[in-house]
């Protein structure tokens, strides 16, 4: 192509994107002559961050295209997709150069998509600038399908995550009112401790009570006891009167 019909970006960024090539097919080179298989790994994963750089690059080439496509010429502008289009299959097949080399290495190749198709595969990233009108409208149709999946899978987590708020709300309520019950229950049971430290001291107190009441009972009896042995041991004194059921002592019986 020749230079001097393009920016300078476009041609700086041609530029980069062909010293990768150029890495890449002597990465690859070098990795046919390795043999251990970790080397070999490691190989492999510098080749693929340099095909994601490149890839980088390329869409970076779309987007300085489309910005001055109205600047250059019709043939500047068809050489330049024509150039284009040659990156992306050369991309691809340093692609499948590396999915080859993954596979007998036993590898996962991280590279590649979900559907195990190249990077650049014709159906995932042809460019929109390339793509006819059924095949843009096939694709919007596709975009909106799945962002009708997300909104609804959006919608599901709203519902679930309002159903989990009202489960929590009631857990809570719940919660609060068995705490209410509990501090309602320790009131209860602290008037019940005072009140019965209350009557222990009053039983306390008609305990000391009745302890001296039964003391000089005790008292009375024994002066009582100790009269009625005197009065049977020395029925003469006069200084013990005489005790009420008793009988009175011989010199006083009536004649």
């Amino acid at each position: 192509m020749d230079l001097s019909d393009v920016s300078e970006e476009l041609a700086l960024i041609e530029g980069q994107i062909n010293d990768i090539f150029r890495a890449l097919s002597n990465g690859f080179q070098k990795l046919e002559k390795i043999k251990d298989p970790n080397r070999r790994s490691r190989q492999l994963e510098e080749l693929t961050d340099k095909m994601r750089e490149c890839k980088r690059l390329i869409k970076e080439f779309e987007r300085a295209l489309k910005e001055e496509e109205s600047q250059n010429t019709h043939n500047t502008n068809r050489m330049l997709n024509e150039t284009k289009q040659s990156m992306i299959k050369e991309l691809n097949s340093f692609v499948a150069l590396k999915k080859q080399h993954a596979s007998e290495n036993k590898r996962i190749d991280l590279f590649d998509g979900p559907g195990g198709g190249d990077v650049f595969a014709e159906e995932n990233v042809q460019l929109a600038s390339s793509m006819t009108n059924e095949q843009l409208i096939d694709s919007g149709h596709r975009m909106m399908d799945e962002t009708d999946q997300a909104i609804e899978r959006s919608k599901q987590v709203v519902e679930d995550t309002i159903n989990v708020g009202a489960e929590t709300a009631a857990a809570l309520k719940a919660q609060t009112e068995q705490m209410s019950r509990i501090v309602n229950e320790l009131d209860s049971i602290h008037f019940s401790m005072k009140r019965a430290s209350q009557l222990v001291k009053e039983l306390g107190r008609q305990v000391a009570t009745d302890r001296c009441i039964m003391a000089m009972l005790f008292l009375i009896v024994i002066g009582v006891v100790a009269i009625i042995i005197v009065k049977l041991v020395n029925p003469n004194n006069k200084d013990i009167a005489d005790i009420p059921g008793l009988p009175p002592p011989a010199s006083r019986k009536l004649l």
